[in-house]
Formats: C-alpha cells, sequence, structure tokens
C-alpha cells in the first residue's frame, strides 16, 4: 500500500515539472525582444541589362551584370581556354562560374548564336537567325535602319545595308547593285527581289558617286613620310587614306620597304598603284634596317606600341599591354605581363625573356597615405578601396588594415607589389 503511494507522488512530481518546463518554454517566448532579422543580399537587386557581347566585356562589365570577382576571373579564364572568344550561348553556357539561373537571365541579351555553326560566322552576320518578313513593295532608298531592323534584319546587319547605299552614292540604283551587298544573303535577295521598286539594271547615263575619280595632279612622293591628308591628296577616301597609313605603321612597322609592299596595300587597286608608281619616291634604306630597336637594351615599362609591333605582337596583344600596363602605373615583375589578358602568350613569353624590366619609377604607396583616386583606380585596390579608406579612418595603422581586410593570400600579394 505505502508502495502504491510512492508511485503515485512521483508521478505527480513528474507531471508538476512538465507543467512547469511547458509553461517557461511558452513565457520566454512571450518575453522574445526583436524578431528574427533577415538580411537581404544586394545581389537580389534587380539589374539593367541591355544587349551585349560577352567577348567585349571587360572586369567592370561583368561586375556590373552582377558576378563576383572570383567568378568574373573564372569567366575570363574559360574564354582563354576556348580560344579567347566565346563562339556561342551554347558555349557561355559551359562555364561553371554562371549559373543555369544566371544564365537564363541573361540569354535574351546575349548577342551570340545558339550554338556553334560550322561555318564562319560573318562579322556583320545575325546572331539568331531571323526571318525577313515582307509586307509589300517598297523602294529600299527609303528605309530608315530602324526600317530594315523591322523587316527582321540585325542592327548591325542595318547599319551595313545603309554604310553600302551611302557607299553607292546615297541609292541602291538597280536590283543588280543592290543584290551585290554582301550583308544580303541570296535566299533573302530571294525573298525581297519580286517587291522591290528598283530598276532590273542601272541605266546607262547613271553612275554611283564612287565611280567618279577625282581629278588628281601626281607629283613625286614618299609614302614612308605621308600622313593621312597627304594620301588624301592623292586621290584616296579619308577611310582609305587612314587604312592606308595604319597598314604602314602598324602592319609594316612603320616603313614600305619595297614597291611590292605599297601594291599588296587592300585599299589600293591595281590600276590605282599604276597611276602611283612613276611618282613613288621610297626613302627605306639599308640605314633603316640598322635603326631596328634593340630589345635586349629596351624597358618593358617604356616600350612603346609601335615597338611591340615590331617584336611581333598584334595590335590586339600590344594593346592589352599598354593600358594593363597603364592602369598599374608600370609593372613590378614580368609575371604581371604574361597574365595580362588577350595576349598571345608565347610571343610576350619571348618578350619578357629579352626585355629588361625596371620598376624603380612605380609608383608605391602605404594603404594609410595611397589617395581614394588611385585606390579607386588601381586594377588590384578597385575593389578593396572603399574598406581600405573606412578602416584607416579608425585604424591609421597598414598592419592593421591588411589583418581587417581579411583578403585571400594571392590578392594580398599582388596589392603588396604596389605597397611601400
Amino acid at each position: 500500500m505505502m508502495r502504491k503511494s510512492y508511485y503515485q507522488k512521483l508521478a505527480c512530481m513528474v507531471m508538476l515539472l512538465m507543467i512547469l518546463l511547458v509553461y517557461q518554454n511558452y513565457t520566454s517566448r512571450e518575453k522574445k525582444p526583436f524578431p528574427d532579422v533577415k538580411f537581404i543580399m544586394a545581389s537580389s537587386s534587380p539589374i539593367n541589362i541591355s544587349e551585349f557581347d560577352p567577348n567585349t566585356l571587360d572586369e567592370t562589365q561583368w561586375k556590373t551584370l552582377g558576378f563576383s570577382e572570383k567568378q568574373i576571373s573564372t569567366i575570363l579564364k574559360y574564354k582563354e581556354i576556348v580560344g579567347g572568344r566565346f563562339t556561342s550561348k551554347e558555349q557561355l553556357k559551359k562555364c561553371y562560374a554562371i549559373s543555369e539561373e544566371k544564365f537564363s537571365e541573361l540569354k535574351p541579351y546575349i548577342l551570340l548564336p545558339e550554338t556553334n555553326e560550322k561555318t564562319k560566322p560573318s562579322p556583320f552576320g545575325s546572331f539568331e537567325k531571323k526571318t525577313i518578313m515582307v509586307s509589300g513593295k517598297f523602294n529600299p532608298d527609303r528605309f530608315s535602319a530602324s526600317d530594315w531592323i523591322k523587316m527582321g534584319f540585325s542592327e548591325r546587319q542595318a547599319e551595313s545595308i545603309l554604310k553600302y547605299k551611302n557607299y553607292l552614292g546615297g541609292s541602291f540604283i538597280s536590283k543588280e547593285k543592290f543584290r551585290e551587298c554582301f550583308i544580303i544573303s541570296s535566299e533573302n535577295y530571294t525573298k525581297l527581289e519580286p517587291y522591290l521598286e528598283l530598276p532590273e539594271k542601272a541605266p546607262g547615263n547613271i553612275r554611283s558617286n564612287h565611280s567618279k575619280k577625282p581629278e588628281v595632279r601626281y607629283r613625286s612622293f614618299d609614302p614612308n613620310t605621308l600622313n593621312t591628308e597627304g594620301w588624301k591628296a592623292l586621290g584616296f577616301s579619308e577611310k582609305q587614306a587612314i587604312a592606308i597609313v595604319n597598314y604602314r605603321d602598324r602592319n609594316l612597322r612603320g616603313n614600305f620597304k619595297n614597291l611590292e609592299d605599297i601594291q599588296k596595300c587592300f585599299v589600293i587597286s591595281p590600276e590605282k598603284f599604276q597611276e602611283l608608281k612613276p611618282y613613288i619616291n621610297l626613302s627605306f634604306t639599308e640605314e633603316n634596317k640598322r635603326q631596328e630597336t634593340d630589345f635586349s637594351k629596351t624597358d618593358l615599362n617604356t616600350i612603346s606600341f609601335k615597338q611591340l609591333l615590331e617584336f611581333g605582337l598584334d595590335e590586339k596583344s600590344a594593346g592589352s599591354i599598354i593600358g594593363f600596363r597603364k592602369k598599374l602605373g608600370g609593372f613590378v615583375n614580368k609575371q604581371q605581363i604574361l597574365d595580362t589578358y588577350n595576349i598571345d602568350k608565347e610571343v610576350v613569353q619571348k618578350l619578357i625573356s629579352t626585355c629588361l624590366l625596371d620598376a624603380s619609377g612605380v609608383q608605391k604607396y602605404t594603404l594609410t597615405e595611397a589617395p581614394e583616386e588611385w585606390l579607386k583606380n588601381h586594377p588590384y585596390f578597385k575593389y578593396s578601396a572603399d574598406k581600405i579608406i573606412f578602416y584607416r579612418v579608425t585604424y591609421p595603422d597598414d598592419k592593421k588594415i591588411w589583418k581587417f581586410l581579411k583578403l585571400k593570400p594571392e590578392y594580398e600579394e599582388r596589392m603588396r607589389l604596389y605597397v611601400k
């Protein structure tokens, strides 16, 4: 009997304890002072996206699309792996730095074909094949760029069609001339031909403006000293004159060595060359050849665009090196040059093995003294600039600022190259 009473009391105590625990739980939840706070990530804010070609974006432009610095680095390295250029949306999608959700968001704005076609894409070709729609007869001379776009051509194709019309003197003149526009494929011409309000062939008494040869009085000239105005005086258009000067300065490193070099310039027709030939007086001599750059004595922090072309780099590689050097304020080590985007690494490896690098003139600062503008524009510091500026107000000590930045070792290592 006593034993039964003992168990009853024990059961009552357990029940009482459970009631107290439930009550305490309930009251403590009631007194909770603040609700759970959920932070909205900055990346969730909407991004304004317009049509873009991923092959022309730099680091800043990728960042505006919502990618982190690490993702951008991965995308650019992936571009180098696939040959330095994305050829299709399908190829870009395979980059693991771009999630499926992000790719779906960007896809409608990417100016690339859906898949990589075997045929070489035209520089003015459409990125997605569109159907050309014709509502009725029309005069192509009266069409603006927006009219061609409404018909189904891309914006770049529309611009090219108008440029071709201007080249003909402001009118397509005839269906025959219209058909010669390389932007309009045979298939599209077949669709358009029945609706064109143009004669089949140009009348015999009409000649387009480009066929009118300006009257030129030739005199003896040196093609190696002639500027664009000088070439224009010989009967070339402004664009042709610029192309000739660029061909001489970039492709031939500043000099036509012989008549054959001039004849090979694609802007100068065989007929025009025969007209010019009796008046050409080349100044390029053996002495000029001996004045070529001695790259073993050339500093990579002062080497010019023209000298890089002379060494054998293409314009894209030379421009990338000069541009990156300018942003950095000078190279501190040769590896930086090899890590530059859009370069021919094989030729650049030979370049850095041959040339000197003097980094004594490169500007360096402490984190506490560095100008704000310098921090925000320098490729290595710009992503940490705001943090550095914030921390140094309270902690004017480089060691503490480095500690607070909590950077990845590789990022800190390259930043320290420009720190005193």
